[in-house]
């Protein structure tokens, strides 16, 4: 599937990964989000990450982007640790959920976030009509976020993480309130980054749209690692040698919890 994984280093990496939430009135209880999660991505692939409702995919990415630490363990982001938040400019993030101030145009929300990530202006002169043509957006681009609609403002969230031309993206259910069109291209730019020797880890329930983009893919259920991998290799049973669905391959992950 694709091009072949150009490096061997790891641009994404979690070594015995932890997280533990303190809940309760005096917070001395805990609840494990994840357990002990080992795995890398490198340079060149479309990672998927799965797993059913409340598994840890969320709280892994969270580590990932600095949104909040592990309890123990080691996450590497672009060779640096996750401390080290100067690799945050060279990472694209696109959210289910966007939470976009509503009064900024589409054009001023590329300008703010590519300041945020250190875009020379020049640059984002030149990037932002491209970007939003791309998505669809070029004739929207100085009307208000208030009066976009979900697909709209998904395909917008898609510019915003592409804004500083990341060499990691991170996609968390980039389909949420796309068209067939929209989804289609979410595709397409992922692939042109996997062949452009960069990473994309995406977190999908949708599993045809794993299935048919991911090189390799990590199961997560109950917070535990259950299997790392590449993605055709998920189809064929480990004891019989014989192909199954990939859905089905997945409920038999899901239910060793």
């Amino acid at each position: 599937m694709g091009n072949q994984v150009v490096s061997t280093a790891p641009v994404v990496a979690f070594e015995k990964v932890c997280k533990r939430y303190p809940v309760g009135l005096l917070r001395r209880n805990h609840v494990q989000a994840v357990e002990d999660v080992t795995f890398s991505v490198a340079a060149g692939e479309i990672f998927g990450l799965l797993g059913p409702n409340r598994a840890g995919k969320t709280t892994l990415a969270k580590i990932l982007l600095s949104l909040c630490r592990a309890t123990s363990g080691t996450t590497l982001r672009l060779g640096e640790p996750a401390s080290n938040h100067r690799t945050l400019a060279r990472i694209g993030y696109m959210h289910e959920n966007q939470a976009f101030p509503r009064y900024l145009t589409a054009s001023g929300l590329l300008e703010y976030y590519g300041a945020l990530t250190y875009v020379p202006r020049a640059d984002l002169a030149k990037r932002i009509p491209k970007l939003l043509d791309r998505v669809g957006l070029a004739d929207r681009s100085r009307e208000p976020i208030a009066r976009f609609s979900k697909g709209m403002v998904q395909r917008l969230a898609l510019a915003q993480s592409l804004i500083n031309e990341p060499d990691l993206l991170v996609l968390d259910e980039p389909s949420e309130g796309l068209d067939l069109h929209g989804r289609q291209l979410v595709r397409e730019v992922a692939r042109e980054l996997r062949d452009a020797g960069k990473t994309v880890l995406l977190v999908s329930h949708v599993l045809a749209e794993v299935e048919r983009l991911c090189d390799r893919i990590a199961v997560l259920v109950n917070g535990k690692l259950v299997h790392v991998g590449p993605t055709a290799e998920l189809s064929r049973d480990p004891k019989t040698g014989s192909t199954r669905s990939f859905e089905q391959a997945l409920r038999e992950l899901y239910s060793k919890t």
